[in-house]
């Protein structure tokens, strides 16, 4: 799983390689990220121990807004060429802050597409990365509530091997149903089924 991340971080070094300062400066999928500070908050986890997670979430009252706020500042560049080369720096990290090596593959995942989707960038995780974090996301609520989503329903990858629980089918890309797992409403449109109308109520 190790390989997984490493690559999905290559990757997304790759693609925004040649970003302008707007696109830098847009807003991301991801809550009220600019792209420059989803990106930083990727390096962030990729340099986080259990330890310093622990550490940084008590000196943040146990607010993961604030904890994630602070350590992605601490990612950030002088310039987005800057934040760019902390993030390339970090890509073969091995750290991470829990024994979960699929929920930090999640965060590469997920935050990659939150970068990708509104620059309007076509790369994104494999097929096997995504299989993997689909898997992780409908059995555990980690980092996001992604079992809370998934309960009840039937999950279907038109793509790859994917499926999981039963009633109602939700039926799209792995990709697509990662990102509507993790609550992304953006993704809706690219996921069919029964189930659809319940998702989108539960995110």
């Amino acid at each position: 799983m190790t390989d997984q991340i490493i690559a999905a971080r290559k990757e997304l070094a790759d693609d925004l390689a040649d970003l302008t300062e707007a696109q830098w400066a847009a807003p991301s999928l991801c809550e009220s990220w600019t792209v420059e500070e989803a990106l930083a908050h990727l390096t962030s986890a990729a340099r986080m121990t259990p330890f310093r997670w622990i550490r940084s979430m008590a000196a943040a009252g146990f607010r993961p807004d604030v904890h994630n706020r602070r350590r992605l500042n601490e990612q950030l560049g002088v310039t987005p060429t800057e934040t760019l080369a902390k993030f390339r720096a970090a890509i073969s990290s091995t750290t991470a802050p829990s024994g979960h090596p699929a929920a930090w593959l999640g965060e590469i995942v997920v935050h990659g597409q939150d970068i990708r989707r509104p620059l309007g960038l076509y790369g994104g995780p494999s097929v096997e990365a995504a299989t993997t974090v689909a898997r992780f996301f409908v059995s555990k609520n980690f980092a996001v509530n992604s079992r809370n989503v998934a309960i009840g329903l039937r999950w279907e990858a038109v793509d790859g091997p994917f499926y999981s629980g039963d009633g109602p089918i939700v039926r799209g890309t792995t990709e697509a149903l990662v990102m509507v797992l993790a609550g992304r409403r953006d993704y809706l449109a690219d996921v069919t089924g029964d189930g659809v109308e319940t998702v989108s109520a539960r995110i």
